[in-house]
């Protein structure tokens, strides 16, 4: 462990943490919008337990990581990503990416190459497209997704509160509720309304009928944020061979409600 590093560096100099514990074949754990790497804690205890290798960084602009006033359209973030999986010398790596993570995910593979990617794992995916357009017809207006950009604004708290319920399951603890609150308020508001719009414009329909590896998506059915039919649905229907495996009555947040399910398909999936 003393020998790796704790920082990797950025093509723009933007120095990036990154937790790495364990060893075997390693882990890429890339998370969710405005959530940083400590979300993936009872993962990487139950990877390293395994003998896998688990490296999670924070995105820029989150956690640990430095806090650049630009950097956050898609293609730097997935630069990041890169920057992390080649100053680790990761190889034969499975992505595990949740949410705003898949994104980065499938355009690493399609902008990088997947030399170094064995499999791909996507939880609650935001891919393919999110926002309506003519040739995506079945997807969300735009002026929706400038309304909830515009409520966040306004008062990123009040939204957190008005939107928290479906996010979670009716028995989620408050202490971990509370955690995840203040995780997602550390981000500065600058950061959050450009990743989200990363997020909404999007387009990785091409990238991901161009995947040859093979992946697990894994969705709720009562996902509210990244609708099912929407993007976990729409998301295996172009990557060739891909497996979905849709968990009944699960919102988004399912490393923290449905880990022990998540584990379970994961390991499966990497065993195979």
């Amino acid at each position: 462990m003393a020998s790796r590093p704790l920082y990797v560096t950025a093509k723009d100099g933007t120095s990036l943490f990154a937790q790495d514990w364990g060893t075997g074949k390693p882990v890429l754990l890339l998370a969710a919008w405005t959530f940083n790497s400590s979300v993936w804690g009872s993962q990487i205890v139950a990877l390293n337990a395994k003998g896998y290798r688990c490296v999670a960084p924070d995105r820029r602009g989150h956690g640990r990581s430095d806090m650049p006033m630009t950097g956050y359209d898609l293609d730097t973030l997935t630069d990041d990503v890169a920057a992390v999986i080649e100053q680790h010398d990761l190889r034969d790596v499975t992505i595990v990416a949740h949410s705003m993570g898949s994104i980065e995910a499938v355009n690493y593979l399609a902008r990088h190459g997947a030399e170094r990617i064995a499999r791909l794992v996507l939880v609650a995916p935001t891919t393919p497209y999110l926002v309506q357009t003519e040739d995506n017809p079945d997807a969300v207006p735009r002026t929706m997704v400038d309304a909830q950009n515009a409520a966040i604004a306004q008062d990123f708290p009040k939204w957190m509160g008005e939107n928290e319920a479906p996010f979670f399951m009716p028995d989620t603890s408050e202490i971990t509720r509370a955690w995840i609150r203040e995780m997602m308020l550390s981000v500065p508001l600058p950061v959050a309304l450009a990743c989200r719009k990363t997020i909404s414009f999007a387009d990785l329909r091409a990238a991901a009928k161009g995947i040859d590896r093979p992946t697990l998506i894994v969705h709720g059915d009562k996902d509210v944020s990244a609708p099912l039919q929407l993007t976990g649905a729409k998301t295996a229907g172009l990557i060739k061979g891909s497996k979905l495996a849709v968990y009944e009555g699960a919102p988004h947040a399912l490393p923290l409600t449905h880990s022990a399910r998540l584990m379970s398909d994961l390991f499966a999936f990497m065993d195979a």
